[in-house]
């Protein structure tokens, strides 16, 4: 499904869409890490922003 970009809150805010490359980039700028860091731990633990946050800082440590 594509990205409605007219709509800018709420739930699109709380997903990562890894297929928009201007989400690609913030997302991974956000969280510190690579766009393929990213990718991957969207592959691992879903696209919801908060898992995939949560996922990115146990593995740092």
């Amino acid at each position: 499904m594509a990205d409605d970009k007219s709509k800018t809150g709420g739930q699109d805010r709380q997903r990562i869409n890894v297929n928009e490359p201007y989400e690609l980039r913030d997302w991974a700028a956000k969280f510190g890490v690579t766009t393929e860091q990213l990718r991957q731990a969207v592959a691992q633990v879903g696209d919801r922003a908060a898992e995939v946050e949560h996922h990115l800082k146990a593995q740092r440590g």
